[in-house]
């Protein structure tokens, strides 16, 4: 007899109806908005099905063919699959395909290439820079002493000499290329050269760019950096996940145990099948026109919105990622995000470059044309969205405005569907 309640193998989310009408909600308010924060993308069909799979039921430790759990055949045929599909796509010799965020995967390389206490040089968060790469609210801000390195006040670019001279004057230990709010293309050959210079090593995080850098439509980190962290979605299109890739077979130990045990443990299997489904998918040639219709349309975006008279942080993007400074209009970032999310229009408040503001009320917007081409939207649909973004930053606290433009998104949105029948 069972000791299992009935329907245990059986009932799916309607025997708990809280959770699947709130889950069922959020499905509604995708189908229904437009999604242009520049960390999120929607992911294919096959990615929700490997993640969701029976995969979450198992659990292995260590490397694929040298665990410490048994039963782990096809755990290991999964991460392996992932693992030579990632190197595959980046032209590189390894990969740790195991972090369970990009944040993870970047404590990791820290934890396992570096001694505590040392020093990093990393883009300021002021800047453009990501939180884990030592802000002091983090852990990795704790355990190094952090050295921040910022943009040029009148072209909103990395200034490659100031980067130079710090580094020349602090002499770090690891030097971290990438950011998550950098609109343009980064110097990687020219980081490389400063590494050498005072004897650091180069990690770049292209956790924003990964899909660019796996076409060809944004500068490689290879061979210039010693070892490169990343996400699996944003650009890559890809479950919720980080890894780390290297060419360097002497730092395969460091870099593996940094991840595990270092700063984490059993892998979640689940997810590491979503990132296998994601290489494969970004190994298909389609991957690359999607990549292409990426940037067109986040150029059409840039130029709508300079239209509108808003400014473009750096004149614009090479990334598809953009900052918008709303400084000229009186409006305040976390105003701006607010209203347009009451229209139907999903953006984050962030810094821009030498923002007089605090975090919680920045001057500007970070957008993405990301999630957006995933749905199917071309250079017409962006043109009209950077037309609806300038009124509503106009005026955001119009109501009537607001409900206007909402109508127009979901007419907009039942023409690109998304998990239809869903």
């Amino acid at each position: 007899m069972s000791h299992l309640h009935d329907g245990y193998f059986t009932q799916g989310l309607d025997a708990d109806p809280d959770l699947a009408a709130a889950i069922r909600g959020e499905l509604a308010r995708q189908q229904a908005g437009i999604e242009l924060i520049a960390s999120e993308n929607i992911v294919s069909r096959l990615v929700l099905e490997a993640q969701g799979s029976v995969l979450t039921n198992k659990t292995v430790e260590g490397l694929p063919f040298a665990r410490y759990y048994g039963g782990a055949d096809f755990a290991d045929a999964i991460e392996d699959l992932a693992i030579r599909r990632a190197a595959r796509l980046f032209g590189c010799r390894f990969a740790n395909v195991q972090p369970h965020s990009g944040s993870n995967a970047n404590a990791g390389v820290f934890l396992g290439l570096i001694a505590l206490g040392d020093t990093i040089l990393a883009m300021d968060t002021a800047a453009g820079g990501h939180i884990s790469h030592g802000h002091p609210a983090t852990l990795t801000g704790r355990d190094y002493r952090i050295l921040r390195y910022g943009v040029d006040r009148a072209s909103e670019c990395v200034d490659l000499d100031a980067v130079r001279a710090l580094a020349r004057a602090h002499r770090p230990r690891m030097i971290v290329a990438g950011g998550s709010a950098y609109p343009g293309a980064l110097d990687f050959a020219g980081f490389r050269a400063v590494a050498d210079e005072v004897g650091a090593l180069l990690m770049v995080d292209m956790a924003h760019v990964a899909g660019l850098v796996a076409t060809g439509l944004y500068p490689h980190p290879f061979p210039h950096a010693h070892v490169v962290t990343s996400t699996t979605y944003k650009s890559l299109r890809g479950a919720r996940g980080g890894f780390v890739l290297w060419n360097d077979p002497a730092l395969g130990d460091r870099i593996q145990s940094g991840i595990f045990p270092g700063v984490q443990g059993s892998v979640m299997l689940h997810a590491v099948a979503g990132k296998a489904a994601c290489f494969g998918e970004a190994l298909r040639p389609e991957f690359r026109a999607y990549n292409q219709a990426v940037l067109d349309n986040a150029q059409a975006l840039a130029a709508g919105l300079a239209a509108q008279g808003l400014r473009l942080v750096s004149g614009g993007t090479a990334s598809g990622l953009m900052l918008v400074d709303l400084t000229g209009i009186g409006t305040t970032g976390d105003v701006a995000a607010k209203a347009l999310e009451r229209a139907g229009l999903a953006v984050n408040k962030n810094l821009i470059p030498y923002d007089p503001r605090p975090p919680e009320a920045p001057s500007g917007l970070r957008l993405s044309a990301n999630a957006g081409t995933t749905r199917g939207f071309g250079r017409a649909e962006f043109a009209v969205i950077a037309g609806w973004i300038g009124r509503i930053v106009r005026a955001p606290a119009d109501a009537d405005l607001a409900g206007r433009v909402r109508a127009e998104v979901e007419a907009l949105c039942r023409a690109f569907p998304i998990y239809p029948g869903a």
